[in-house]
């Protein structure tokens, strides 16, 4: 089976990776992390969101990070910055701040909706298909996230055809790129191939993303199943970064780190330079008094040390 000799990496370290630290994180050093990782190679950096400080703090200077990076004279052309926007309120502030590319999230489970977004599938389909519109007629790109396709921390097993339903009508939407988010990590080769093959199905390989959480382990194996199926673009977190509030005992995404490691060895090129990318990992987690999360980082920073 011939796998890509390309992929892309989204990078969401700076929003899905930080959100939920409860130490404030300054955003100068919001900024410096973003800067550096697009510095590394990285095109498309996930910068901030758009929701309420209410519920989410770490995020409440949202508008100034996205107005900071756009007008950073180390701003880079061809990188992008996607943000979050939740409902029409998010969307608005958003553009107000500069928005070039907006996000959308909905889950594939029932409960997760309500626990995550306080509505249902199809109640959170309707808000989406409003900020949908917005974005169209500005002609500003839309993302689309889908949570807990493989597993659910309180449904348990998640049809695939669920995931695949919730996926097209995203794409139906408009979203240029739906992220398949395995929220608490629990996928595996085989289940990952069949939610796969059942979105495939609705909608275009070329359209589909892998966001891999790696509480179990799987991550990395579960991005070679997809790229075996001819995914080829990939959500990573640098340094390891986040989890999630409403998966308890769910780890963080995969580390930006360790998917470079994997595409570096197999001959695909990402235009992502690890040495870059492991200072940036540095910057943050020293920032956060933590060792990274990422194993590569790890092994890499100590082969450093003792040579």
């Amino acid at each position: 089976m011939t796998l890509p000799q390309r992929v892309k990496l989204v990078e969401v370290g700076p929003r899905d990776g930080l959100q939920n630290e409860k130490r404030m994180v300054p955003t100068a050093v919001k900024i410096e992390l973003i800067e550096r990782l697009a510095d590394a190679g990285l095109s498309v950096i996930e910068a901030t969101s758009f929701v309420s400080p209410q519920w989410v703090p770490q995020m409440a200077d949202n508008a100034e990070v996205l107005r900071t990076l756009l007008a950073s004279p180390r701003r880079r052309p061809e990188v992008s910055y996607p943000v979050l926007t939740p409902n029409l309120r998010g969307f608005d502030a958003a553009v107000e701040a500069g928005a070039e590319e907006v996000a959308i999230f909905a889950a594939a489970s029932e409960t997760f909706s309500q626990k995550n977004l306080n509505c249902s599938i199809a109640e959170s389909l309707k808000r989406f298909a409003a900020v949908a519109d917005a974005a169209s007629a500005l002609e500003i790109r839309l993302r689309g996230y889908v949570s807990c396709v493989v597993a659910c921390p309180y449904e348990g097993a998640v049809d695939p055809e669920k995931t695949a339903w919730v996926a097209q009508r995203l794409f139906a939407m408009g979203c240029h790129e739906i992220s398949l988010g395995d929220t608490i990590g629990a996928g595996t080769p085989a289940s990952i191939r069949r939610m796969i093959e059942a979105c495939g199905a609705v909608v275009p390989i070329d359209r589909l993303a892998g966001h891999y959480h790696d509480t179990y382990g799987m991550a990395i194996a579960n991005i070679y199943a997809s790229l075996e199926l001819g995914m080829t673009v990939f959500d990573s977190s640098v340094a390891g970064l986040g989890g999630c509030p409403y998966a308890v005992g769910a780890s963080g995404n995969v580390a930006s780190e360790d998917v470079l490691y994997l595409l570096q060895g197999l001959g695909i090129d990402c235009g992502v330079e690890m040495e870059k990318l492991l200072a940036a990992s540095q910057f943050i987690s020293s920032y956060l008094g933590r060792e990274p999360a990422s194993k590569v980082a790890r092994a890499l920073l100590a082969r450093r040390s003792a040579g």
